[in-house]
């Protein structure tokens, strides 16, 4: 049983409407679960963790250039390069190092025919967005995570 929001009325779990005063009854317990899983699915994906206050403003301003660098392909060395002693730069080289090991494994997936061409192209376009990502949080100054694969360090 459920009881309606507007008079308090009770109500059967498959009521749409309330009998008394005909107003509409909330969605039903599977429905709200299965909205509560997709808004906690949303959250993971969008709401990465931000590291941003462990970086001077000095570091980020100095270095932001090479953070961009950082997520186009085999780039990601620049920072390691050019600035050895950037932790923000270096935060941004290990993501752009995760996505260029996903990419080779996603390519590695393409060479299977038919399922993988399928699954490696959905993934391409996956990193690619990635990138964007990656991409537009250091050219603003933020060591937010990649969704999914920025959770790997392989650079302390």
């Amino acid at each position: 049983m459920k009881n309606c929001p507007n008079c308090g009325n009770s109500c059967n779990d498959t009521d749409t409407f309330c009998t008394v005063c005909g107003a509409t009854l909330g969605a039903s317990a599977p429905e709200t679960q299965g909205q509560e899983f997709k808004d906690k699915a949303y959250d993971t994906f969008v709401n990465t963790p931000d590291t941003t206050a462990e970086y001077t403003q000095e570091d980020i301003n100095a270095n932001k250039i090479f953070a961009v660098l950082a997520y186009f392909g085999i780039l990601f060395l620049v920072p390691l390069l050019a600035a050895p002693n950037s932790r923000f730069a270096k935060f941004h080289a290990n993501q752009g190092l995760v996505l260029f090991i996903a990419c080779l494994i996603t390519g590695v997936i393409c060479a299977i025919p038919f399922i993988g061409w399928i699954v490696g192209g959905i993934g391409e376009i996956a990193l690619m967005i990635f990138a964007i990502i990656g991409i537009v949080n250091a050219a603003q100054g933020q060591a937010k995570e990649l969704p999914v694969i920025g959770k790997f360090r392989i650079l302390k």
